[in-house]
């Protein structure tokens, strides 16, 4: 057969051929990648040119651990290099997307008896004795001792590396969100390339009224600065429709259509090839660089952290150790009217 006649340009569409499907592919006679999963806070899964990454602690929200940033990267970089994905979805199981930082495990624990909450196995070995140790964390988090906050730096710039592997991957990251994404969790979802959430979720960063600042810094990148400022001198949030209208989600359909919806929007991106892909993506990510995306979240976190350490945040941090986490943040969000509001009404 002549190279004229082997030549995709002879072949209806070929564009949309995948990378290992084309004849003559460096991929035709290679294994495939494994797909399966081997993670404490999440599940990985490739079905055709989509990768599925799945947050799994549902009985906690969700919430992230040490261990969810490394993991998360650890997956994005996996679809990233497997020649077969086109687009990598994010998602939670079950009540929600993800309730933030897994915080009453901290904010409740005994400094004296080092009950951190840290995780057992290889994955919590490998941070004994480091900045990520989490009884060198709560020790520097005493409020009857001396705060380092570069030892607190070190650990919260690593977790925003972590979710950040949605912004810097080289294909593109859908973040599909439902029931609630708050806290820490917008911290995740808002590095997504797209955001499609149910009609109904929850959406903010409540922590702004005291103990936190959004350490990811990408609210005034998505959002603009008035929008962004709305949300965060109150600590209030948004329902999905209104981070809709709000330009944060490109769909918010009701949440029975949601599944359909995100299957939608990501066959439609799968389609493409992945090259086109990744050039509109490192195309359009120059103008958020330009904007200072790395700089925010440098600020921002050692924001964070300061939030932290003052009198307010340590009275937060003393009333969660003597009443409870939940107690706490009741205290703090009733006066706003959206204590215990999980949802917004369609």
């Amino acid at each position: 057969m002549s190279d004229f006649e082997n030549h995709s340009g002879t072949r209806p569409a070929a564009w949309y051929e995948g990378l290992t499907e084309a004849p003559g592919s460096p991929w035709a006679d290679r294994p495939l990648p494994p797909s399966g999963s081997d993670y404490r806070t999440l599940t990985y899964e490739v079905t055709g040119r989509i990768a599925r990454i799945t947050f799994n602690r549902p009985e906690h929200g969700n919430a992230i651990t040490a261990d969810t940033p490394t993991e998360l990267a650890h997956a994005v970089e996996r679809a990233d290099l497997d020649p077969r994905v086109h687009v990598m979805v994010v998602s939670g199981r079950g009540k929600g997307f993800c309730g933030g930082y897994d915080l009453s495990l901290f904010a409740e624990s005994d400094i004296d008896s080092g009950a951190t909450g840290a995780p057992d196995g290889t994955a919590a070995q490998s941070r004994v004795g480091t900045v990520l140790d989490p009884t060198v964390q709560a020790q520097n988090h005493n409020p009857w001792g001396t705060w380092d906050p570069m030892v607190d730096y070190a650990m919260m710039s690593r977790f925003n590396r972590g979710f950040s592997s949605l912004l810097y991957a080289n294909k593109p990251t859908v973040a599909k969100l439902h029931g609630f994404a708050v806290a820490g969790g917008t911290d995740i979802a808002l590095y997504a390339d797209q955001i499609i959430c149910a009609a109904d979720t929850k959406i903010g960063y409540p922590p702004t009224r005291v103990w936190g600042i959004p350490s990811a810094g990408m609210w005034a990148h998505r959002l603009g600065d008035q929008r962004a400022k709305r949300l965060l001198f109150t600590g209030d949030c948004l329902s999905g429709k209104q981070a809709e209208e709000w330009g944060l989600a490109v769909e918010a359909p009701p949440a029975d259509e949601l599944d359909a919806r995100t299957e939608a929007l990501l066959e439609r991106i799968a389609r493409m090839p992945i090259n086109q892909l990744m050039m509109a993506k490192l195309a359009l990510n120059s103008a958020l660089l330009a904007q200072g995306v790395a700089n925010s979240g440098m600020v921002s976190t050692v924001f964070d952290g300061i939030s932290r350490h003052t009198r307010e945040g340590y009275a937060f941090q003393l009333r969660s150790a003597t009443k409870g986490f939940r107690e706490a943040v009741r205290e703090r969000d009733e006066p706003y009217g959206d204590w215990k509001r999980a949802q917004f009404e369609e």
